[in-house]
This record gives structure tokens, C-alpha cells and sequence, in this order.
């Protein structure tokens, strides 16, 4: 999700440490009690017990745009494949969001305020909880509902079924809801069972606004009812195709499902001929998902469809489509089949340079800038940057959280820090005019400030500024800083090994960091520990020169602590100029200043230091000859 630059505090604990490669990170006791179950590991790959639970989800739904109604039914298959006894379910219901009396931390509009999620004709393995346990009766507390169970133990599965339904918001647009009378983004709908996983056992963090989700990889097989003259697009294969479309418009989708080319699957005039779909008074459109995160679907009567299609796997010849869905009035969107196209290639091929895990990829014109499996929700924006950035930022979202199940609820910057980096890197891809340093000015002016939290702390104890610049800017630096240290063959052998290792599956923080130093060869513990864990903020300084026969050298102060990159451009009496970067190795050794050299007997004119990507709390001092006496104050 990209976060709208704006924004307080807890406190960050000190943790236990253990030795890891040499250097020492802080453990949390939860991460060393996995460790000693041997679910995990100091190296950073998964523990020879290493485990995490699945469900199966059969899911029939009905929407009514008329009433904004979404109900329907689910029957789930709970597989407990951890070494406990689980005697209770806990179910998500993230709608609840909206329930009269919930606990929020966003603005919700009062027409949007419902009675919640009904949850009725709960079966458990063929009976309902209450005759099954007496004296145990099931109330949802905000967005959670736990259910007691008989003892479900290591190594089975148990049944439920259930009915639920609510009403669909229509402002108040939180990732989900109308967007405008004709068309429908509708997420997190359906009851699901919370993740039960090694470290914390229970996922009961309750979803409050602004932290995001954390869900286990489970099979979806969904069947969305809707009007006739509604088109529906979701997570996973439509597997019904010519029971809800028309010939036309199914070799239309076959063209694109093959093509380098743009194919326009429903263009105005198509939509004018009302030939699009089989004309039934409803339509039941079918899909199929495995091993995904998440389901949602949006549905539209007026929406056109623009679609193309590349190779994303060279040693199979495996295609993904890119679809872009959008009103039609909303000319930035006629280019987004273009970006997302451009961000998928970039993604397979440059960065992470693995190729694109799922068979499609829609962006649907909605009212956020939010990601799901397969689908992403886009708001319409002014600016063609914009556009682009945003595109790319959501799409890169696949492969975190929804390909390495990160826990982005507890551990933000393990996903939106990814997004942010893609965002930057493949943004000039698209149009090489660009340079986007979203995030990088705010994190200069805030950082060093008592809200200036580490980026390990859970995100579950930030708001605001601290959230934003702990999940998205902050991490991408780090993260932008390890590719320039290492260079980019060694930065994707980390990464790869990291994702080798944890796609599918449920990395923590550790288990990234001893993914990259185990790919990379290298101990990168000093970089995680001051960038991840210690305080300090950048602010690097030039202090002076030093002359030496034949060359010069810039000193550089690093006054904030944290390591940063030095960039310094010469300028020489002579007119021309010369460039200079050092990564953040330049720093390992815990050094407070840096030397330099400019290997030139030209006469220098000026010094600056600075970057894009090189945030700094007090720039005044970053050039030479000083142009004014400094003063500390910001």
C-alpha cells in the first residue's frame, strides 16, 4: 500500500542476544524458542521442524449492488500440521472494522457504520460449537471471533461451515467498498480462520485500520454471484469463462493470454452492444487459487479492458497477463496496462529478477492504492509520475507479502520497504525521466526525533510519521544500501536464497537477514544492527580538505551515526567536475570520520555531498567552502 505522507510513539526493548555469524543481533525470547524447537534457524533457513497450518476455503457469495449486500457461505478444510493440541478456532472478520462500537484508528463515516459480520449455522465437523462444548458460546471482540473446538491434534484436519453476510461500505473507502454507483472492490469479505504459526501461536492482533495482514497460504475455490450485466475479476483463474462471456470476448482474452502486444477486450462500443456477457438475470463466475494469501474480487457494469500479456519464464516459455480495468473518463489509466506490463518484465527479469509467480495481474481502477493476490486496487491520479509509481509500487507487492508470507501486521517495512525499493528502481525503467525518491525527504526531516523509532520495532506499537517512515522509506534505504555494498550479483544470490528458501512460508525478521548473509556469503550483521536496530539518524558532514602532493582529500564526518553512503561532487577551477561515491562499507568499522581521496592535481572550487538516496538531517554542512557560518537549529 502506498501511504500518504503525513504523521507518534511507543518504546522500543531491548532483547536477549545470540551469537549469529560472528556479530550479534537482539533476539527476541518468541525467535529463540523457535529456534531451540528447531522451526528456525540462526542461518536464516527454515528449522528441520520447521511447520505452518493450511485451509481449504469453498466459497459461494452473492452481491447485490442495489442493497450493497454481500452474503453467502463457506465450507473450510483445517489442516493443524503444528506439533500442538488446538482446542479453538480463531476467525477473522475484517469487516468489523465497520461495526457499530468497534475499536479503530481510522475516521469511518457514520452512514458506513453497520452491525458487523453475521455469522450464522456455524458447523463444526458436523455439529454446531454450543452442542459440541456446553457453556462455551462464540462472540466476535472486534475483528476477532474465536470458537472453541473439540481438540483438533498434530496432524489433523477438522470441517467447518458457516453462512455470513454484511453490508458493503459505500464512502469511507478503506481498501474495500463502492467506488462509484456501477462498480465494487470487495476484500477481506469472507470469515477466515486467523494464522496459528511458531512464534506467537494465534494471530490476535486485531485489524484496527492501519496495519495490514497477515494470513496463511490456503487453496481458494470461490463462485461469485452477481446481476447479469456485471463482469467480475479476482484472485486466481476465472474456470467458467464461457458459461458467463461470450465467444467474442473469450478469444479476446485468448489473444491477450498470448501476446506482446495491447489487446482491447471491451472498449465503449462493446459495452454500448451489451453483447459481453451470456444475458442470464444473474451469472455465477467461478475461480480457482492455490497456495495464495488472500481472495477478493471487483465487479463493474461499465468498466473497459485493456489486456497484453509477456514471457516471464524463459526456461518454460510461462506468460502472465496484465490487465488494466478502468473507467473509461479516467484517461491515466489507458497507459496502466503499459506500466503494469513494464513492472511485471522488470520484476522477472532485473529486480528481484525471479520470475513472476502467478498466471495474471489486474489493476482495477478503484478509490486506494492497495494490493492483494493478483489484483491491485488504484485510485486515478493527475500525474503520469504518479501513475507510474503507484503502479509499480502495488504490483511489486506481489512477491511481498504474497509470495514470502511476510507478517506485515506485525513487521510492516518486510513488505512496503520492498514495494518502496521496486518503486524506485523500476520507475526509471518506465520512463527514464524519473526519479522518484518517495519517502527519502520526510525520513531527513524526521529522523533523529524522540518518535524516530528503530524499524524492528513491531508496527503494531507505531502510528503515524513513525509507522510510514519505519515501513516504507527507512527499510528501502537499508535495503538500496545492501544492493550498492554488495553489487548486484552477490545482492540477488542474498536474495534469491531468501526467497528460495521462505516463498510460500512465514519469514520473520531473522530469518531475512540470515537468508541474505548465508546467499551472499557475507556477514552483514554490522549493517542490519545499526541500520534495523540502533538509533542515530543520517547526517553526514564535510569537515575540510587535506592536501597531500599531487592529490587532495575530503574529510567526511559522520555526525548522525548511521551509515550512509558517501556521494561528493568535485567541482575544479577549471570548469569541469568529478564525481565520487563510496557505499556504506565505508563505515563498517565503526569509524566516525572518512577520508576521501580526489586523485587529481586540478584545484578544487567547491564540494558537495548528498544524493537522491542519501537522506540527511542537516544538509547545511554538506558543501565546501562552507557559504555561511552553520547553525545547528532545523
Amino acid at each position: 500500500m502506498k501511504f500518504p505522507v503525513a504523521f507518534l510513539v511507543l518504546a522500543y526493548s531491548l532483547q536477549p542476544v545470540i551469537c549469529i555469524a560472528q556479530t550479534s543481533l537482539p533476539v527476541p525470547l518468541n525467535i529463540r524458542e523457535a529456534f531451540d524447537k528447531g522451526t528456525r534457524t540462526a542461518a536464516g533457513v527454515p528449522g528441520p521442524h520447521y511447520w505452518q497450518n493450511r485451509a481449504d476455503y469453498s466459497i459461494k457469495v452473492n452481491f447485490d449492488p442495489a442493497s450493497r449486500l454481500v452474503n453467502g457461505s463457506e465450507s473450510i478444510v483445517y489442516s493443524n500440521n503444528s506439533p500442538d493440541t488446538l482446542r479453538q478456532l480463531l476467525f477473522k472478520l475484517y469487516p468489523n472494522l465497520y461495526k457499530k462500537g468497534a475499536q479503530r484508528m481510522m475516521t469511518i463515516r457514520p452512514e458506513d457504520i453497520t452491525d458487523g459480520v453475521s455469522v450464522t449455522d456455524l458447523v463444526i465437523d458436523g455439529l454446531a460449537p454450543d452442542k459440541q462444548i456446553s457453556g462455551r458460546r462464540r462472540a466476535a471482540d472486534g475483528t476477532d471471533m474465536p470458537v472453541r473446538i473439540p481438540a483438533l491434534g498434530p496432524g489433523q484436519q477438522i470441517k467447518v461451515s458457516l453462512d455470513f453476510a454484511y453490508t458493503l461500505n459505500k464512502t469511507s473507502h478503506i481498501r474495500t467498498g463502492e467506488v462509484d454507483s456501477g462498480s465494487y472492490f470487495i476484500a477481506y469479505f469472507f470469515p477466515r480462520i486467523a494464522v496459528y504459526d511458531d512464534i506467537d501461536g494465534w494471530n490476535r492482533i486485531p485489524y484496527l485500520g492501519p496495519q495490514e495482514f497477515y494470513n496463511d497460504f490456503c487453496h481458494f475455490s470461490a463462485a461469485v454471484t452477481v446481476p447479469g450485466d456485471y463482469l467480475v475479476w479476482g484472485t486466481g483463474n476465472l474456470v467458467n469463462r464461457d458459461e458467463v462471456l461470450t465467444d467474442k470476448y473469450t478469444q479476446r482474452i485468448d489473444a491477450a493470454n498470448n501476446s506482446d502486444a495491447t489487446v482491447t477486450i471491451i472498449d465503449t462500443n462493446d459495452l454500448a452492444r451489451k453483447d459481453i456477457t451470456r444475458h442470464a438475470d444473474s451469472l455465477t463466475w467461478t475461480f480457482e487459487a492455490d497456495s495464495v494469501t488472500d481472495f477478493v474480487f471487483a465487479v463493474s457494469n461499465h468498466y473497459i479492458w485493456k489486456a497484453s500479456s509477456l514471457v516471464v519464464d524463459p526456461s518454460t516459455g510461462r506468460r502472465t497477463r496484465v490487465d488494466a480495468v478502468f473507467n473509461p473518463s479516467h484517461k491515466d489509466f489507458y497507459e496502466v496496462v503499459d506500466f503494469a506490463r513494464k513492472t511485471v518484465q522488470a520484476m522477472s527479469y532485473r529486480i528481484p529478477a525471479w520470475p513472476y509467480p502467478y498466471p495474471h495481474e489486474t489493476v482495477f481502477d478503484g478509490l486506494d492504492q492497495m494490493e492483494y493476490p493478483m489484483m491491485v486496487n488504484d485510485n486515478p491520479l493527475d500525474s503520469r509520475a504518479e501513475s507510474i509509481e503507484l503502479t509499480d509500487h502495488e504490483i511489486f507487492h506481489t512477491m511481498f507479502p504474497f509470495y514470502m508470507g511476510v507478517n506485515e501486521t506485525k513487521y510492516a517495512w518486510m513488505d512496503e520497504g520492498w514495494a518502496t525499493i521496486g518503486e524506485w528502481l523500476i520507475s526509471p525503467m518506465i520512463d527514464t525521466s524519473l526519479v522518484d525518491g518517495y519517502g527519502v525527504d520526510p525520513y531527513a526531516k524526521g529522523a533523529g526525533r524522540e518518535n524516530d523509532l528503530p524499524i524492528i520495532t513491531p508496527s503494531t506499537q507505531e502510528e503515524d510519521n513513525d509507522y510510514y517512515l519505519n515501513s516504507y522509506p527507512k527499510p528501502a534505504l537499508g535495503y538500496l544500501y545492501v544492493k550498492d555494498m554488495l553489487g548486484d550479483s552477490l545482492f540477488l544470490r542474498g536474495l534469491h536464497r531468501y526467497i528460495r528458501d521462505w516463498r510460500g512460508k512465514h519469514p520473520a525478521p531473522l530469518d531475512f537477514f540470515g537468508s541474505m548473509n548465508t546467499g551472499s556469503g557475507k556477514n552483514l550483521n554490522w549493517f542490519w544492527r545499526r541500520w534495523f536496530y540502533d538509533d542515530g539518524y543520517p547526517d553526514l558532514a564535510i569537515t575540510g580538505l587535506q592536501h597531500k602532493k599531487g592529490s587532495t582529500a575530503v574529510v567526511v564526518a559522520n555526525k548522525g551515526g548511521k551509515p550512509i553512503p558517501i556521494d561528493l561532487t568535485i567541482d575544479f577551477t577549471d570548469g569541469s567536475n568529478r564525481k565520487i561515491h563510496r557505499s556504506v562499507s565505508v563505515w563498517e568499522q565503526g569509524n566516525k570520520t572518512a577520508i576521501i581521496d580526489v586523485p587529481s592535481g586540478k584545484t578544487i572550487r567547491k564540494v558537495t555531498l548528498g544524493s537522491t538516496y542519501t537522506p540527511d538531517s542537516y544538509p547545511r554542512d554538506n558543501v565546501w567552502p562552507l557559504l555561511q557560518a552553520p547553525d545547528r537549529k532545523k
